[in-house]
């Protein structure tokens, strides 16, 4: 167990905890009962029919066909993300045997209920396929649905990495919020190339300065085996987040594939995950486990680590589907008392693989939980509360057993105590003024890069971006405004093939920026880009009626982005309108018309569920009125 009490909770984060404790009460208490109403209707295949069992069972071999035909044994489902094209998801191929085998051991069994779609931002950066990517997040969500629907599971484990998969599967976890739920990540890959390094052979490529040959060179060497790329993205932030909530193991999240210990992991979450059942009698069913506490410490994770700027978008998405309401002044009231403890590329040059060898999980916990800035008594997967995350997994005598981690740092250019901070803040800010609100992520940001004012280059393609730098139109001071890539417009896609453009340009001594209501994630870089500016170009929002040539002062230390234009002339320009026919086939994508008109705004999300409980309730707040009327 761990060798210290928790800290009292930090004043900002009680109050904040509160804040949306009340603001989502009644939405939540819908979906607690809700899930509870789920949980009496039967959580498993006790409620089905002979004939759908049979069904449910026909496949499966004699001995767990007969374990199925009882109703005292748990039955896993399984919902994967495995490809083999995808370094990330390739390790989980083995992984259904081995959870198999774990359960067959414990007495019990389990089924692959379902795979889910999972995409990869770095192979889509900067094609068609990247408009997809943001929706891919809700397909998830469906598909893992569509598993579980059958009804024959006493507890899922969801097996997922990368940037929109988990939060989607953990979306889809919400809404069967009765039954018990396992994250089970593959880890990443082994370092290879420093990030450092692939950067400057980017930029040099930019500039024309060495060939393709040596671009691919550079990036083979950087993403070489299986495994989660090892930058500091939304991948690795998802997994640091599933742990902050209690939904993996502890010091389960860096472990890379193919070595004993994730095969051991692997096992002990089978095993666990059946003790958190039912028939197992320690029933933990994911809607008693998280709650406002777990998704604000999720959010400290993401800050105190300077994780992904997609979280603004996902957790918002992630805690709507638990019925909590989450919004972005939440990140900037957290991010004002949380320090940053990490510096993972691209904050830093160290990769994950350096972070987990300077204590990882456990340390960040020891720390956090000292400082006071998590909630320490959330109920976790593990059977205890959050306090014995301190700990990390060893192999003894062929068994998994859990030790009290580092005590301190083994390496403080990569992870320090809250005593000595690579900075006193998270260093994410909610940007508002005339152009909208957004979010900027500024601790890979150098202070002197962080205030830009300048006459704006206004881009409605992301392509377009790179005939301007060829031809010197952007060798000055700029700030590049890239709008209509809002979700409504063509997705959201992320914009990383303008980073090496704009940092080029950065390095000749010029102040640049970027602003859009398109995406950027972890991997964001030096560059300040106000992302997810909302309302987006297409619903209605003010940067359609920005011009080029147009002064914008970008503030990331006060938080605001204006339009340095006359309120008088501001408020009588009209909002262009673009021909966005160009996005909407190809590739699949006419095939998410419905997604885009669906897709709600970034600050919510930007989803196509609506807002669950929420909306319900408006609705029947809106029947009261009538009926009152």
């Amino acid at each position: 167990m761990p060798s210290s009490t928790p800290a009292p909770l930090n004043p900002i984060v009680a109050e904040v905890t509160q804040r949306i404790r009340e603001r989502s009460a009644e939405r939540r208490a819908l979906y607690e009962q809700r899930m509870a109403d789920q949980h009496k209707r039967g959580v498993h295949r006790g409620e089905l029919s002979c004939g759908n069992l049979a069904h449910g069972f026909a496949a499966c071999n004699p001995r767990d066909k007969g374990e199925l035909k009882l109703m005292n044994s748990a039955n896993l489902g399984i919902i994967s993300s495995y490809n083999d094209m995808l370094s990330a998801h390739q390790p989980f191929e083995t992984f259904p045997e081995t959870i198999k085998a774990a359960a067959r051991d414990m007495g019990s069994t389990a089924q692959f209920a379902g795979g889910v779609p999972a995409m990869c931002d770095g192979v889509t950066q900067g094609q068609p396929g990247m408009e997809l990517s943001l929706f891919s997040r809700d397909v998830i969500a469906m598909s893992a649905a569509i598993g579980l629907s059958h009804n024959m599971f006493d507890a899922a484990l969801y097996l997922g990495v990368c940037d929109k998969i988990v939060p989607g599967l953990f979306i889809s976890a919400a809404r069967f919020g009765h039954l018990p739920a396992m994250f089970v990540p593959a880890g990443p890959m082994p370092s290879g190339l420093p990030n450092k390094e692939k950067a400057r052979i980017r930029q040099l490529y930019a500039e024309g300065k060495v060939g393709r040959a040596e671009l691919l060179e550079a990036e083979s060497d950087s993403y070489h085996s299986p495994g989660t790329c090892t930058f500091y993205g939304t991948a690795n932030s998802n997994q640091l987040m599933m742990e902050m909530m209690g939904l993996h193991l502890p010091g389960t999240s860096f472990v890379n594939p193919g070595s004993d210990m994730r095969e051991a992991l692997t096992r002990y979450a089978t095993e666990q995950a059946i003790r958190n059942t039912e028939p197992g009698g320690n029933y933990r069913p994911f809607y008693k486990q998280i709650d406002e506490r777990a998704i604000v410490n999720a959010l400290v994770g993401l800050l105190v680590s300077g994780g992904s700027t997609n979280h603004t978008l996902h957790l918002i998405a992630m805690a709507a589907a638990a019925g909590i309401t989450l919004n972005w002044d939440d990140f900037t009231a957290l991010s004002a008392v949380t320090p940053s403890l990490m510096q993972v590329y691209p904050n830093g040059q160290a990769d994950i693989n350096h972070f987990q060898a300077a204590g990882g999980m456990s340390y960040l916990f020891r720390e956090l939980l000292a400082a006071g800035l998590i909630h320490g008594d959330i109920p976790t997967v593990f059977g205890t509360d959050l306090t014995a995350y301190t700990q990390e997994p060893f192999i003894d005598n062929g068994k998994i057993v859990w030790r009290e981690g580092p005590e301190k740092s083994l390496d403080e250019d990569v992870l320090r105590p809250v005593a000595t901070p690579f900075a006193p803040t998270g260093g994410l800010t909610v940007m508002k003024g005339n152009l909208g609100r957004g979010v900027i992520k500024v601790s890979a940001v150098a202070e002197e890069h962080r205030i830009v004012e300048a006459p704006v280059k206004i881009f409605e393609d992301q392509n377009d971006l790179k005939g301007a730098f060829e031809s010197g139109e952007l060798d000055r001071d700029v700030i590049a405004v890239v709008r209509f890539q809002g979700p409504k417009a063509n997705g959201m896609p992320e914009l990383h093939k303008l980073t090496p453009f704009l940092g080029v340009l950065q390095d000749r001594g010029h102040k640049v920026a970027l602003v859009t209501d398109g995406r950027m994630s972890g991997a964001s870089g030096k560059v300040p880009a106000a992302i997810h500016i909302s309302p987006e170009a297409l619903d209605g929002g003010p940067l359609a009626k920005l011009r080029d040539g147009d002064i914008v002062r970008l503030d990331a230390n006060a938080g605001t982005l204006e339009a340095k234009v006359d309120p008088a002339i501001w408020a009588k320009r009209e909002l262009v309108v673009a021909n966005l026919d160009h996005y909407h086939v190809g590739m699949g994508r006419e095939l998410f018309g419905g997604f885009r008109h669906l897709a709600m705004r970034g600050e919510e999300g930007a989803g196509v569920f609506g807002g669950f409980e929420a909306d319900d309730l408006a609705r029947q707040q809106e029947h009261i009125s009538q009926e009152d009327a």
